[in-house]
């Protein structure tokens, strides 16, 4: 039976409650470890199992700030849902897209440049109205709409003189003909165990954190096949994986490694934390 099950963080959400309410009626050990509060040893020989649990789970905010605990845990040989490889690739969009494309996800026309002529010649290509993202971020931040030439020259010029190499890297995607709502679908293991719609409220944006409100999505069997074939490219895990209706059918377009699911329970799937924890007991190397 296992004994300890650590459960990271940086930001005590609503979904790391209810996780750690679950496993206390359930009869689990869960260790709660605060990110900011950590320190460790690199050299370090300690049996960092008995500290931090045989497995953990992995919930920061942060995507940098969780990326390097986790290689530090790996390192150590404690097992972290989700792994490295996942959560790098989940955490930078290009990264992502790629590994969607490559798998033959259906994704919305991307293209990544370099500059602000490379920015120019991509929307020649592509036209207005189009969507930059920044290549790293969650909650529908830093996502704007490039409605016309002069708006997004006036958008690039005020990137460019951020000192942030990040911003300069310009992930470009067309803007879908699609209903106002997207789909969140969790996926847990080789399971869809959650999909719902995510409908706007004053924005043109989705996201629950936004304000949106959710609904029960039917799961067909296009929305399962597409969305399994998703978590399968990027490794697989305790996953969300973002879809939108388009007139080419369901498209993936972000895949997100700690999962939030607040608002697939309010919609009324209530058995997530659940399946959740049943997941990393499994996946406890014997």
């Amino acid at each position: 039976m296992i004994k300890r099950i650590g459960l990271v963080f940086d930001r005590i959400r609503w979904e790391e409650k209810v996780l750690i309410e679950k496993s206390k009626k359930k009869g689990l050990n869960i260790i709660p470890i605060n990110a900011k509060k950590l320190y460790l040893n690199v050299q370090s020989k300690e049996n960092f199992k008995a500290i931090f649990g045989e497995i953990v789970l992995q919930r920061c905010i942060s995507y940098f700030r969780g990326l390097h605990i986790t290689a530090f845990f790996e390192s150590k040989g404690i097992d972290v849902i989700n792994p490295l490889k996942v959560a790098q690739i989940c955490g930078n969009k290009v990264l992502g897209t790629l590994a969607l494309v490559e798998s033959g996800v259906p994704t919305p026309q991307t293209y990544i440049a370099f500059s602000p002529e490379g920015v120019s010649k991509t929307l020649e290509e592509i036209g207005y109205p189009a969507v930059l993202k920044p290549i790293i971020g969650s909650w529908g931040r830093l996502i704007a709409p490039l409605k016309d030439k002069d708006s997004t020259e006036a958008l690039i010029e005020s990137r460019e003189i951020l000192n942030n190499p990040l911003h300069k890297i310009y992930y470009i995607q067309e803007m879908v003909s699609r209903p106002q709502r997207d789909i969140r679908t969790v996926i847990v293991g080789d399971r869809v165990i959650a999909s719902i719609y995510r409908y706007s409220a004053e924005d043109w944006r989705t996201n629950v954190a936004r304000g949106g409100r959710t609904e029960i999505c039917p799961l067909t069997k296009e929305l399962e096949d597409v969305v399994l074939k998703a978590a399968k490219a990027v490794g697989g895990g305790i996953l969300g994986v973002d879809a939108m209706e388009s007139p080419k059918g369901v498209l993936v377009h972000e895949i997100n490694n700690t999962v939030e699911f607040k608002g697939a329970m309010t919609a009324g799937a209530n058995d997530i934390p659940e399946k959740i924890l049943n997941y990393v007991i499994k996946s406890v190397r014997r």
